[in-house]
Formats: structure tokens, sequence, C-alpha cells
């Protein structure tokens, strides 16, 4: 039987706990690592390639390449490419990790904080499916999850990594929805719902991490609430997370503002 949703995971930020890169300097680690997945039916999903498709040929109409990077595109193409995927057949799941926060000094080996992030993506990916599953009829329940491939990263480690978990009682991933054996990496050309996963990830991080003039731009996250999941209304403790809290991340006010429209 054929898994019910297909999860797409990607990040936005790099892992490494160093210098740190200051507005109107060159160089230096990312402030926040963000890691988020786009959740989609598995009947629906060829959709994605349509919707990849419309993106990229309205937003960058003159480009001989079918591949979409956020990095590539001006605000205005960020922006509406956000917007397009407002309201589109997929949920998004983000968890944005303080790599200068104190606890974040026990990540310093390879991969640790990737993999402590991506734990939480997974946990709120679970839910998602567990709370969906009463409308998705077809397939057995379980998520199929694909990672955007990233140098350095062993994901038969990441998947011995969530057998030990499972094991644990560490999380409250609902386990029943994780197919962990059917974990897999595929690079981001090749899929066009990691490219929308880049565009949802790195839209998200806009509005927390820095640019090099110092600002943030909290558009991208407004176009894309629509699809961020959500239960009650309640976004900050499911489909959004931060670590730490946004209440002990020291965030400045044009940090805040643009979270204002979770609260």
């Amino acid at each position: 039987m054929t898994h019910s949703f297909n999860v797409y995971i990607d990040e936005s930020g790099d892992d490494g706990i160093g210098k740190f890169r200051q507005p109107g300097a060159d160089g230096g680690a990312s402030r926040w690592l963000t890691i988020g997945a786009c959740v989609v039916r598995t009947s629906r999903d060829l959709e994605l390639v349509g919707l990849r498709d419309e993106i990229r040929k309205e937003c960058r109409p003159k480009s001989k390449t079918p591949v979409l990077h956020f990095k590539d595109l001006n605000h205005s193409q960020r922006r509406r490419a956000c917007q397009m995927l407002a309201m589109k057949p997929l949920r998004i799941v983000c968890v944005l990790g303080l790599k200068d926060a104190p606890a974040a000094e026990r990540f310093k080996g390879k991969n640790q904080l990737y993999f402590y992030l991506t734990r939480y993506v997974i946990e709120r990916v679970s839910w998602l499916c567990r709370d969906y599953r009463s409308q998705v009829k077809e397939g057995d329940g379980r998520a199929k999850i694909v990672f955007s491939r990233r140098g350095g990263m062993n994901y038969d480690d990441f998947r011995d990594y969530l057998k030990r978990l499972k094991d644990s009682d560490e999380t409250e991933i609902y386990w029943p929805v994780i197919d962990i054996d059917a974990v897999e990496a595929q690079d981001h050309s090749r899929l066009a719902a990691l490219q929308l996963a880049d565009i949802a990830v790195s839209g998200i991080t806009a509005a927390i991490e820095r640019d090099p003039f110092g600002n943030v731009e909290g558009g991208y996250l407004a176009a894309l609430k629509p699809n961020i999941y959500s239960r009650n209304g309640n976004y900050l403790s499911y489909g959004l997370k931060t670590l730490p809290n946004l209440n002990d991340a020291e965030l400045d006010n044009q940090q805040l503002d643009c979270f204002k429209i979770f609260r």
C-alpha cells in the first residue's frame, strides 16, 4: 500500500557555530538554522510540478532552467512565489533554531544541530498527518520523508537517529505515521517539491535572519500563513517553532513585528 503523505524537507542557513555574520561585513555564519517541510497528499504530489512550473514561468520567464532557487529571485519575485504557494495543496512546518543561544553550545558536533532541529520538524509533521488522516482516505496513513540532499549528511545515520528516538521517550512524535525505512534524500534539482520547500523555508527564515543591511522581511511569511500548519489557530506550537521561544530569543522590534500575525 502506498504512503498517504509525502514530506519534503529543506533548510535555510548553515549549522556553523562560531563567527556569526554581522550587518555590513562579509562572511560569517548565519545566526539561525531553519529546517522546514512541505507536506502534501501523495495523491496530489504531481500537482506540485505544475505549481513549480507556474511560479517559474511568472517569476523567471526568461530563465532557461526549470529549477527554482529562492536565492536567485529578487524581492518582488520572492514575494510573488510565496503568494503563489498560498492556498495550494500543501502544508508547511518550520523549526527555527538560534545558533548563538546558550543551549546551542552543546550542538557543535557534525550535524548535531541539524538532527536536533529536524526531530522537532518530524514531530510536528507526525501531528499534522495524524490530524489530517480522517480527510485523507487513500494510502496506509504513513508519511514518506524526502530530504533535499546536503553535503556531509549521512542519511543512514539519520534513520538510526530516528530509531533511537523511537525506542526512547524523548519526543512526542506520533510514530505510527512515520516510515523510518523510507527516509531518503534527493538532489534539489530533481524534484519540484523540494524547490517549493526551498521557497517556503527561505521565505520564513527571511523574517528572522537579518540581511547584510541588518533588515528582515516579513512579507514572505505573511503570504505563506494560509499554508502553515496550525491547530485551533495556534501556529507557534505547531507549524512554527523557534528554539528558544520568541520571548527568550531577544528579537528586535523589526523581527517581532513579523510574527505578530500569529499571536
